[in-house]
Order: structure tokens, then C-alpha cells, then sequence
């Protein structure tokens, strides 16, 4: 028999809770079933986004033969798989767009992995150069999301 914890979950259900969030490298999970709301939260959040500072790199196209410079600047990446949301709701304004001036610790966009919403910060001061996705693109762990400068 297990115990009960409030009127809507069991310590089992605590521990899938902290498998889930161990497995996918997620920092914290709020579910709420009837009266009964928990918040459990790993031990450590997930990485924060990779950011590449290197200057402008030159980058072969294979097919034309050309060569362009990538794009300057930091570069934002996601730290997990998931949904790029630029807004917290539809019908909200974009965290950022091109042009914003972000500060170190602003939110700038959302992840959505298995129906959990991850903000991402930024972690440097700079202005929006680039933003590499279209809002509602799904995104692998690593690639470049926004170039801030």
C-alpha cells in the first residue's frame, strides 16, 4: 500500500515525477490533479543555453561553390528538444524581437518539451541581431535559436 500524499497523489507518483524529470533534463515540473498542486524540482536546473562567442567564421557552400561569413555575435542555442515559443501565450507579445535589447537574466524565449514550458534566459547583456527560428518550430538540443550582439 502506498502512501498518500493530499487528496491526489502517492509517493509513487513523486517517484515517476523525479524519473521523468531526471530523463529528460528538466529543471522542475507543477502538476495539479483536483485540490491537490505539487512542484518538484531537480537538485540542479537544466544547462543553460551553449553560447558560442566566437567572431564571424567563413563557411563553404559546397553546391555553389560560394562563400559567406556566418553570421558575428553570440549565439543562443537550445539547451533541450522541444517547441521555440517566442511569447508565453498566443495572444501575448514576443519576449524579444530583432532589434531588443536584452540584459543578462532576461527571459527571451520558451521551450515547450513534453508539456513542460522552459524559459531561457540570456546569459549576457547585447542586442538582438538574429532570431534562426519561426515561432512554433520545433528545435533539437543545440541548435541556434537567436544571435545577440
Amino acid at each position: 500500500m502506498s502512501k498518500q500524499i493530499g487528496d491526489g497523489f502517492e509517493i509513487n507518483d513523486l517517484n515517476a515525477i523525479a524519473k521523468i524529470i531526471k530523463e529528460n533534463d528538466l529543471g522542475k515540473i507543477k502538476i495539479k490533479n483536483g485540490d491537490c498542486e505539487i512542484c518538484v524540482e531537480a537538485k540542479t536546473c537544466p544547462a543553460s543555453p551553449i553560447v558560442n562567442t566566437a567572431p564571424s567564421v567563413i563557411v563553404s557552400d559546397d553546391a555553389t561553390n560560394e562563400t559567406k561569413t556566418a553570421e558575428s555575435g553570440n549565439v543562443c542555442t537550445s539547451p533541450i528538444v522541444g517547441t521555440f515559443y517566442a511569447a508565453s501565450a498566443p495572444d501575448k507579445e514576443p519576449f524579444v524581437s530583432v532589434g531588443s535589447q536584452v540584459h543578462k537574466g532576461d527571459v527571451i524565449y520558451i521551450i515547450e518539451s513534453m508539456k513542460v514550458m522552459s524559459e531561457v534566459t540570456s546569459e549576457f547583456d547585447g542586442k538582438v541581431k538574429e532570431i534562426c527560428v519561426n515561432n512554433g518550430d520545433a528545435v533539437e538540443y543545440g541548435q541556434p535559436i537567436m544571435i545577440i550582439e
